[in-house]
């Protein structure tokens, strides 16, 4: 892991430093970077970068993050995380491409030298520290492990009591989704843990280089009141997991390998308060809580 800080910007600093056309990355300078890198974007680590920097102004307004402490995830070639320093955060960005976490600091210290900013090169799916304790997740997050990236990083700190994140439309809806529409699902129960989710704007394709095949969207949460302990989470969250494992089937079957029979599923619904033949997408995340709570001790 390595890291690199720059001091912290005095507010004269940071007033200067915002609205200015040079304080942010353009079309042409961001793929600039990217021939000095000889970077092509890769599938692989779901590179898309932001190139229209009223489009990262517009996310870093509706973040609310102004001089919060700020987690991102895969900032690239640095767009959004240009827009979060110049709004006055501290950003601990973490990235997993070792050219980009090397690069980082040098275009932020020449585009705002004030810029208060961390930049780890890790996998953010396995990430266990931060030079600080974040208060915001606010990243345009790769399509292909944005939920997971989600959730790990909200389990593993618990001080971030918001979010915004740029992701791919279908999994935008499936976090914001409620109890039962078409796309509520197993992430949408789990991220609920944290507080509830909205859709929160939408995105162009034609502001990312390259032009992805999938539409965007914004998705936040603000977290709500505790829900318990982390051991009742963990319980909370393989129910959630065993009845959306098999969807098809009522949650007394479903959840049969949780509790270790149909009849001990049912047992337990039946404390709980729930009905054995419903399915997993009729459920709330206050449901599936009772039903952990019902179930045998942990």
């Amino acid at each position: 892991m390595s890291t690199e800080e720059t001091p912290q910007r005095s507010s004269d600093a940071a007033a200067q430093g915002r609205g200015s056309a040079d304080a942010l990355l353009g079309a042409a300078e961001i793929r600039s970077l990217a021939a000095r890198l000889d970077l092509t974007p890769t599938k692989r680590w779901g590179q898309n970068f932001v190139v229209d920097a009223n489009t990262v102004r517009r996310i870093v307004r509706t973040a609310d993050v102004a001089g919060r402490d700020v987690v991102e995830v895969g900032p690239g070639l640095g767009s959004l995380t240009l827009g979060l320093t110049e709004a006055g955060a501290r950003v601990a960005a973490v990235e997993i491409d070792p050219r980009l976490a090397e690069l980082l600091p040098e275009t932020v210290g020449r585009k705002q030298p004030d810029a208060r900013l961390e930049v780890v090169h890790h996998d953010a799916l396995t990430i266990e520290s931060l030079p600080f304790a974040p208060e915001a997740i606010v990243a345009n997050l790769p399509y292909n492990v944005s939920v997971p990236v989600l959730i790990h990083l909200l389990e593993r700190f618990p001080t971030i009591d918001r979010a915004l994140v740029m992701v791919q439309a279908e999994v935008g809806h499936r976090l914001a989704a409620k109890p039962g529409s078409k796309t509520y699902g197993s992430p949408s129960a789990k991220v609920a843990w944290w507080g509830p989710w909205a859709l929160e704007g939408d995105v162009s394709r034609q502001i990312f280089w390259p032009v992805p095949n999938v539409d965007s969207v914004l998705v936040g949460f603000r977290r709500g009141p505790a829900r318990g302990s982390e051991e009742l989470r963990r319980a909370t969250f393989a129910v959630i997991d065993g009845a959306f494992g098999q969807r098809r089937k009522m949650l007394r079957q479903a959840l049969s390998g949780v509790f270790g029979s149909p009849a001990a599923a049912t047992e337990v619904l039946e404390r709980a308060g729930v009905e054995p033949t419903l399915r997993g997408e009729a459920l709330a995340l206050d449901d599936f809580i009772r039903i952990a709570e019902a179930g045998p001790a942990r």
